[in-house]
């Protein structure tokens, strides 16, 4: 049975960085093969991990949905063979990236297809990782379920923290599957204000922990370098990985 981990959050509070270091973590720890999936619809993980990415699931789901697949070959091995050529590798763990949102028309069938062959891929890894949408649309679809972690990370805004516990609120409200609901406060220039704790008290969340506001996060992402590059001394990087010590046996 694969360990998961699914990241949640309001958009600009470095979920996706986050990820990226979790990655990392895993892989430092010997935690391997990881499946690293990009379930974001903006998908960017590919940057943070400094990979190149050929091909999406949403493209393969929009071709076969308008037809595309070559005469000869039936839609089961055409899905198998996109979801290969989707998969990124690297050294202790893949990546798979999602892609853009369905267009109009009715993608059942695709889905179903997709759906089969994910479940069997996913079943290859001990481990997985996924940086999911911002806010709270993969929760309500349903499309995070079952997951021993869901790791809601946050700014120190009063917005963002209150997003967390709406996230956090839901995925108990739909029964969905979650093991843990835990959340990280990112970007933290001093400490978190009562007001803050107040709200995160208040919601049951259990609090693993800040990460603090770094130059050389802000560096990286700017200079268009993969931010899991960072050195293993960097304040930030020292605090993600004392929180994933949390999380991760």
């Amino acid at each position: 049975m694969s360990f998961s981990v699914a990241l949640a959050g309001k958009g600009g509070t470095g979920k996706t960085t986050v990820a990226g270091l979790l990655i990392k973590y895993m892989v430092m720890k010997g935690k391997i093969p990881v499946l690293a999936v990009d379930a974001d619809s903006n998908a960017n993980l590919n940057e943070v991990l400094g990979l190149e990415v050929s091909d999406t699931l949403g493209n393969a789901r929009e071709e076969m949905k308008k037809g595309q697949v070559p005469n000869g070959m039936t839609k089961d091995v055409f899905i198998s063979m996109k979801l290969e050529q989707a998969v990124a590798e690297a050294d202790g763990y893949d990546l798979i990236v999602m892609g853009q949102p369905e267009g109009a028309g009715c993608y059942c069938a695709a889905n179903s297809l997709l759906t089969g062959f994910l479940e069997r891929l996913t079943g290859n890894y001990p481990y997985i990782i996924m940086d999911n949408e911002a806010g709270m649309e993969h929760i309500s679809r349903l499309t995070t379920s079952n997951v021993d972690v869901l790791l809601i990370v946050t700014d120190t805004s009063r917005r963002g923290i209150q997003a967390a516990a709406r996230i956090h609120k839901l995925a108990g409200d739909l029964s969905i599957g979650v093991g843990r609901s835990c959340l990280i406060v990112n970007q933290v220039k001093d400490r978190l204000s009562e007001t803050a704790l107040n709200i995160i008290n208040d919601a049951g969340l259990e609090f693993l922990g800040t990460i603090p506001e770094n130059e050389t996060v802000y560096e990286y992402d700017l200079n268009g370098q993969p931010t899991i590059e960072m050195p293993a001394d960097n304040e930030a990087v020292q605090a993600a990985y004392e929180i994933f010590e949390k999380i991760v046996n």
